[in-house]
């Protein structure tokens, strides 16, 4: 294989470097016992759940799926989808929990329960109904708790089975996460284990109020469209409830003002306090977060959040610490910072923006912050007042923590990969990665641009030397909300630096509404997202010619991306021809009245009424077209559906605007097939050097 690898055929097969790393870091109650996933080399699909003894540094294999099973793993439709929302591409053992003594591990193969004694390794099947969804174990370890696919909730002890609730009708399910919580809240969870064992708070999901949209495969007509539930902007939501369910399956409903706040965010149930449930209004304009009463079933709001343009989802957040003190964090637009919040009281410095909470503890919370957009790191806040920056030098870290016990994962641009360390009492033992390191050397030049200080990402073909003339410039943004290009890891520019290496100057940016810059430069785009993002972009390459004239041809200037990162590259070229040669849109949300309710509507207001779905929309601006475009889309995609680029497509065609559209056979939104994710590489570079002569 080595003397044919090429970059493109590595990335593919390797899952973007991903296989072989060990991910998924889960740390028992004492500290002393660390379980992740790997699989077993840079090209290996298949998860393996392992153990490492903290106090003596074994690590050791718990579950091998190939062992168990012995034969190829089948999904189900519903498990294909769960795993496309969490964006994951490998197989066998992905995702697992285990009981509070960390004793059991349970998870899911080919639709069966599985659950493992740790300390031996010995692996059973536990009576299911297959298939099942999301098990998970009690804390006590006697029980495992999942949804079915027929959309029943049901528990087993290993010999017998039983369904808890069993829906009504066909458009309801109970125990999973909605669509939009999934895709969009980062929820993806449908029920929660109470502390002690004895009972579960359970969501009940009916979908008949959202629309039927159908997901065609034209490459094969024998085959019937899948038929999914898909809330358009505008459009009713699936109605969520919760339900208190003991293990017999006696149920009652937790009550909550619906009416005015339809979502639920988050639930969060531990032994510092009462169950906790996180709801938002359909404008997400303000949330509530509320105690649970376990007898009496009634809520209380104990915090109340509302901001004029978003309330921010952040994960972790809310949850009770020990003591009954509420985490939560808060927006301070004086200071522009995301503080955490212990009882209310703000207890991280103004300028650290904070991101995620980790863990929480006994001793204290572990949380994500920085001060520095392209780096991320882990703090530590002990509840005597302690605040401590538990990762140090340039990078970008994430990690768990409990007891004492550290797993601290960190990438930076000196190394391909993540490195992986478990600190413990000022011991280091480190989990070996087995993923491969692409073979092009990146080499990004980080840059802040414009006065308002975008950072930005620079990447020159190998051995490049600015008196060897000017090159092209390729623009490679993402440019949307909650996620960053611009960071400290030097896997993220193995692709641009690929591209460079074809010949092109690569700029990425991130634009104004991109996270880690504070609320203010976050919700720039609250109310149109199309203005503020370009804007930046084409700032960016202003100023990068400004300071660096020799350096790029400006009559050379395309764009391309992917998902948002595509909107962006379609939008370039129909409203600013003047800088842009031409673009390549990959999976582009052309018309924000086709995606989803809770993403859109936050920015965009809560009905496709609103003036701005109008200015937003790439259809309406088809006429506007004059420069080479390149549209590219998977017709499996139930995210971004494929009409967005079809209609676009239609659009342009009725303009008069010649394009060229790549449909994409069976590739969901995230392309990992290998032919399809090397080949599509090859014929961007192709359009590029086509229509950039």
């Amino acid at each position: 294989m080595s003397e044919h690898l090429t970059y493109p055929r590595q990335t593919a097969r390797s899952l973007r470097f991903s296989l072989g790393a060990p991910r998924n870091f889960a740390i028992s109650a004492t500290g002393l016992r660390v379980l992740y996933v790997r699989s077993d080399g840079p090209f290996d699909r298949v998860g393996r759940l392992r153990s490492l003894d903290v106090a003596s540094g074994v690590d050791s294999l718990v579950a091998d799926p190939a062992q168990i099973l012995q034969v190829d793993e089948e999904l189900s439709t519903e498990e294909r989808a769960r795993r496309e929302r969490m964006r994951e591409a490998a197989g066998g053992i992905i995702s697992f929990n285990s009981d509070h003594g960390q004793t059991r591990a349970v998870f899911a193969l080919a639709g069966k329960v599985f659950v493992t004694d740790i300390s031996t390794g010995s692996t059973e099947e536990w009576t299911s109904q297959s298939p099942v969804i999301d098990p998970r174990l009690s804390p006590d370890g006697k029980y495992v708790a999942y949804s079915s696919v027929s959309g029943e909730f049901r528990l087993t002890d290993g010999r017998s089975d039983t369904a808890l609730l069993s829906p009504e009708n066909p458009d309801v399910f109970y125990g999973r996460a909605e669509f939009v919580a999934s895709e969009e809240m980062g929820r993806f969870r449908g029920f929660w284990w109470a502390p002690d064992s004895k009972s579960m708070i359970v969501a009940r999901v009916d979908e008949a109020p959202v629309d039927v949209w159908h997901i065609a495969d034209p490459a094969h007509p024998e085959v019937s469209p899948r038929a999914i539930r898909y809330p358009g902007v505008g459009t009713p939501n699936a109605d969520v409830r919760l339900y208190l369910v003991d293990l017999e399956g006696n149920a009652k409903e937790i009550e909550w003002n619906h009416k005015d706040f339809e979502y639920l965010i988050e639930v969060s149930w531990n032994s510092n306090g009462p169950a906790l449930i996180h709801v938002m209004s359909r404008d997400q304009r303000a949330a509530l977060i509320l105690s649970v009463d376990a007898k009496t079933l009634q809520t209380t709001i104990i915090a109340e959040q509302s901001d004029a343009h978003w309330v921010e989802v952040v994960p972790g957040t809310p949850q009770w610490a020990p003591g009954g003190l509420l985490i939560m964090t808060k927006d301070d637009l004086e200071s522009n910072t995301r503080h955490l919040t212990v009882n209310g009281n703000v207890v991280t410095p103004a300028g650290l923006q904070v991101s995620q909470v980790l863990d929480i503890d006994r001793f204290g919370i572990t949380f994500l912050a920085t001060s520095d957009a392209t780096q991320s790191h882990v703090w530590w806040h002990g509840f005597g007042g302690e605040l401590e920056q538990l990762s140090s030098g340039n990078g970008y870290y994430t990690g768990r923590a409990s007891n004492h016990t550290l797993v601290l994962v960190e990438r930076s641009l000196d190394h391909y990969g993540a490195h992986v360390t478990v600190v413990r009492e000022g011991q280091e033992i480190q989990i070996e990665s087995l993923a491969t390191a692409p073979i092009v050397d990146a080499q990004p030049e980080l840059l802040i641009l414009t006065n308002r200080t975008l950072r930005a990402a620079l990447l020159l073909p190998t051995g490049y030397q600015e008196s060897d003339g000017p090159l092209p410039l390729l623009l490679d943004p993402y440019g949307g909300p909650h996620h960053q290009e611009v960071v400290q890891a030097k896997n993220i520019y193995a692709e641009p630096q690929w591209f460079a290496d074809q010949g092109f100057a690569v700029l990425i940016v991130d634009n104004r509404g991109t996270p880690q810059r504070g609320p203010i430069f976050e919700k720039a785009v609250s109310g149109d997202l199309a203005t503020v993002p370009l804007e930046d972009q084409v700032d960016a390459i202003e100023d990068l010619i400004s300071k660096r004239p020799n350096l790029i041809d400006r009559k050379r200037i395309a764009i391309r991306g992917w998902s948002f990162g595509g909107y962006l590259a379609a939008l370039a070229v129909l409203r600013r021809p003047d800088i842009f040669a031409a673009g390549i849109a990959g999976a582009p949300v052309t018309d924000f009245r086709l995606y989803d309710t809770f993403y859109t509507e936050r920015y965009l207001g809560t009905t496709g009424e609103n003036p701005q779905y109008d200015a937003n929309s790439l259809i309406l601006q088809a006429d506007r077209l004059d420069r080479p475009l390149m549209i590219v889309h998977g017709l499996a995609d139930d995210n971004v559906v494929v009409a967005h680029s079809l209609q676009f497509s239609a659009a342009l065609l009725a303009a008069g605007k010649p394009h060229e559209f790549l449909p994409l056979s069976g590739a969901t939104h995230m392309a990992t097939q290998e032919e399809i994710a090397e080949n599509l590489l090859l014929l961007q570079v192709e359009f590029l050097n086509r229509h950039l002569t």
